[in-house]
């Protein structure tokens, strides 16, 4: 017995020890509620992101947010199978407009009407994410593109910014000449040239032709000033003015990107999260930057103070999700003043939150193109039906392939627009 007593002494205290252990793994870590929050941005803006996660978690320290990044040609489609899965996460990046309001009217999205003090937003980027007068989308970015280029080239060749469709046309042919190329283009996603088709749009019919095509009232999609739009963007395909290739190459991958950073190329046509790229991926290149605004056309109604924008990122929280109310302090804390101003000072981004300015003096000056702007234009693949959108980018890269008709491409959207759009 003496020898057996040591012996169960010591079973024992490895029993409590393994209770302990036991006790203590599913004490504090385990008991904390576990938020997923799903976003596109890599750089300073992932970096503002997980700040305003951390300062939300140190709020509320029994909530511990899992972030997953997800690069941006990917996201829609990943976003998609989960939704349709019924595993979304709880915050998720959007860009409002109708791809966003699929989800809506799918009821896969929470409404925060009575959460949000909607005068905390800039009212334009706020409708971008509100349906029927409920608010699903809260904006931190605000964007609009513009046409950068390089200082140094536009110097060696005496060449001005273009005010002008024709103006632009003789800098291509001076580049072309000098065997630079004129315009750095990524367009294997097909959103990058789906600008060209908007820019030109408003340039020639003004910006009430897109509202009035997708609100039905009169105009369609295979308005005259479409088949324009198609033919100006081809016979800039047919001058040279982009680099070969440009409708294989994508890019997130930043090869396009590459070509502006590297002097083989002179401008690129890009929301003005290109800054961002630029101070992240050659922050000497800054000094080198310029940008212009899309030029007009002859004869033409739109005018350069017509610019398009976007909104981005729009945060939601999913319909599904386990801890409301904890989803939606996420979001407003990812719409913070504080996460707004960091938002624009670091990645110089423009902020959709009302009243905060920019300080960074690159930023500034899209700001002033933003509050002088007499018209944003929202991304139409971000306004219109899933449907639709899609056929816009793939009849846009078809006429930037040569591979179809601007007539072709607008008969197409016009007659999906009859079937999709009341």
């Amino acid at each position: 017995m003496k020898k057996l007593f040591p012996m169960l002494m010591f079973c024992c205290l490895i029993f409590l020890a393994a209770c302990g252990g036991s006790s203590s793994s599913s004490g504090e870590g385990n008991d904390k509620k576990e938020l997923e929050f799903w976003h596109i941005d890599p750089g300073d803006k992932e970096k503002v992101y997980e700040e305003a996660v951390s300062r939300f978690e140190e709020k509320n320290p029994d909530v511990n947010v899992k972030v997953r990044r997800i690069p941006n040609d990917s996201y829609k489609q990943k976003l998609s199978v989960a939704m349709s899965g019924g595993n979304p996460p709880d915050v998720f990046h959007s860009w409002g407009g109708g791809w966003l309001n699929q989800f809506v009217e799918q009821e896969k999205v929470m409404e925060l009407t009575s959460e949000v003090d909607a005068s905390h937003f800039n009212e334009l980027a706020l409708d971008n994410g509100t349906f029927d007068e409920e608010i699903y989308g809260l904006p931190l970015g605000l964007s609009i593109d513009v046409v950068f280029y390089n200082k140094e080239i536009f110097e060696e060749y005496n060449l001005e910014e273009p005010e002008t469709y024709e103006e632009w046309m003789d800098i291509i042919d001076t580049l072309n000449e000098n065997d630079i190329t004129p315009i750095a283009l990524a367009n294997s996603t097909k959103w990058p040239g789906a600008y060209y088709l908007m820019n030109f749009a408003s340039r020639i019919a003004g910006p009430n032709l897109f509202d009035s095509a997708f609100n039905r009232e009169g105009k369609g999609f295979d308005d005259e000033a479409y088949v324009q739009a198609g033919e100006y963007i081809q016979e800039m395909v047919e001058k040279d003015a982009f680099n070969e290739g440009f409708n294989g190459i994508p890019y997130d991958e930043g090869r396009g990107r590459q070509l502006l950073y590297s002097g083989e190329a002179a401008m690129m046509d890009m929301t003005i999260s290109f800054l961002n790229n630029v101070r992240s991926e050659a922050p000497e290149f800054e000094e080198k930057l310029d940008f212009f605004l899309f030029p007009t056309v002859d004869g033409g109604e739109g005018k350069q103070t017509e610019v398009g924008g976007a909104t981005g990122p729009v945060w939601s929280v999913s319909e599904s999700t386990e801890n409301a109310d904890l989803a939606t302090e996420l979001v407003k804390e990812l719409t913070s003043e504080e996460t707004a101003q960091d938002y624009s000072d670091r990645t110089g981004s423009l902020n959709a939150v009302q009243g905060v300015e920019p300080s960074d003096d690159f930023t500034k000056r899209f700001y002033e193109v933003a509050e002088n702007a007499t018209h944003i234009q929202m991304p139409y693949d971000q306004t219109l039906p899933p449907e639709l959108a899609e056929l816009h980018k793939d009849t846009t890269q078809a006429i930037f392939g040569l591979e179809m008709t601007p007539e072709e491409a607008a008969d197409q959207m016009e007659q999906e627009a009859e079937k999709t759009l009341e």
